[in-house]
């Protein structure tokens, strides 16, 4: 119950910035006047319209989903080195979003560190 509980805090959490990388990525399919182009590009100047929404929706909480993500995963297979990844769904499911938050992470920084 624990673990299920923490993945639905994880993908809440990890949520804004999946969220805000789909935007990126819809809103260059089609011109931006077409929909659903026009709608993602708003919520793109949304998020960067506000600066807050930088450093929080898309460093702070996705930081916060992969540490957590890496502690519990870590503790789990110090506890049990059996297969669980077969046994256990959850822990499959939260190594997921654990890596989604590395990936969204990994191309902020390389996004920062290019401007």
């Amino acid at each position: 119950m624990r673990s299920r509980v923490l993945i639905a805090i994880e993908l809440a959490l990890i949520l804004p910035a999946a969220l805000f990388m789909t935007a990126l990525m819809v809103r260059n399919l089609s011109p931006l006047q077409d929909e659903p182009a026009h709608t993602a590009h708003q919520l793109v100047m949304w998020y960067s319209g506000r600066m807050w929404t930088l450093w929080v929706l898309l460093l702070a909480l996705p930081m916060t989903v992969l540490v957590t993500g890496v502690a519990v995963l870590r503790r789990n297979w110090n506890r049990d080195l059996q297969l669980l990844f077969r046994t256990h769904w959850t822990t499959l499911l939260l190594a997921l979003i654990t890596l989604g938050a590395g990936g969204i992470l990994t191309f902020v920084a390389l996004h920062m560190a290019a401007n």
